[in-house]
């Protein structure tokens, strides 16, 4: 019972992680039609920014909301000058994009070499608790914490708000939107600064989470994250969620008991869906 208590606390804290990653993702292909195989390059950048500013300034809560303004910075700059001239041709997108990303890792090694780095959590997410006879590490608990924060505080954004009804309406008819009279260009790049930010989120969660950072991160849980938004529907963020924390579980729990699936038990679940369920399980709205 135990074990089984931590394969779940740290298949739900993957699982945040990635789904941080994948949400933006997601929000930014309903909305804006994009396949932007850079995202990991923010994630990367928010792991790398972030634990230079923890380490300069031993600040852990400032680091965090260092790493997502870098990625809010990386993401505008992105959408105006890579994403913005390839609207609408995703052939082009994704070789771009997938340009990019490298250009991303390179500049990561450029500024803080090509070795791996370590990555500490502070000392009050260090250690674990004791309830009864189950460890509970801090900051997988945090992890998860955080995670949950910004799902429902998104949520609410996208379900009660104008911008989150106009969000919404554009996942469904962007020209009904621009009919209106409503520039959804501005909503393009404000979706995909906010995407950014969450993968630069992610990438700093992750970073004491693993012990290290490199600059190819990026790579390795943009395809988790791509897996997470066919399996939860194109576009639909409470799909994001879900399929996250499915891939997260299946993961810790394969790699306990079969450890040569854990990787492929993600490929699997994502062709079952696409043969069974194409859509998604939530078919992309919501």
């Amino acid at each position: 019972m135990e074990q089984m208590i931590n394969l779940l606390i740290n298949g739900l804290a993957t699982g945040m992680l990635i789904f941080l990653l994948a949400a933006g993702l997601t929000l930014i292909f309903g909305l804006m039609d994009v396949l932007n195989f850079a995202h990991g390059g923010f994630f990367a950048w928010g792991a790398y920014s972030g634990i230079w500013f923890y380490n300069v300034t031993g600040q852990y809560v400032l680091a965090i909301i260092f790493a997502m303004v870098v990625g809010l910075l990386l993401g505008g700059l992105t959408e105006k000058f890579i994403i913005k001239p390839v609207y609408g041709n995703h052939i082009q997108q994704i070789l771009i994009t997938l340009g990019f990303m490298l250009v991303l890792s390179e500049l990561l090694k450029v500024i803080w070499g090509p070795n791996q780095l370590p990555a500490n959590a502070p000392d009050w997410l260090s250690g674990s608790w004791l309830i009864g006879d189950v460890i509970i590490i801090k900051y997988r608990v945090f992890i998860i914490t955080i995670g949950l924060i910004a799902f429902f505080t998104i949520h609410m954004i996208l379900k009660r708000t104008r911008i989150g009804l106009i969000v919404r309406a554009g996942v469904m008819n962007k020209e009904m939107v621009e009919a209106m009279g409503i520039n959804i260009q501005k909503i393009f790049m404000l979706v995909f600064m906010v995407g950014a930010s969450l993968a630069a989120l992610s990438g700093l969660l992750l970073a004491p989470y693993s012990g290290v950072i490199y600059a190819e991160m990026g790579m390795d849980f943009a395809i988790l994250a791509f897996i997470v938004v066919v399996i939860g529907g194109m576009g639909s963020f409470t799909g994001s969620l879900f399929a996250a924390i499915l891939v997260g579980l299946s993961g810790s729990f394969m790699a306990y008991y079969v450890s040569e699936l854990s990787i492929a038990v993600n490929m699997l679940l994502m062709i079952l869906v696409l043969i069974f369920r194409p859509q998604g399980l939530f078919q992309g709205k919501g």
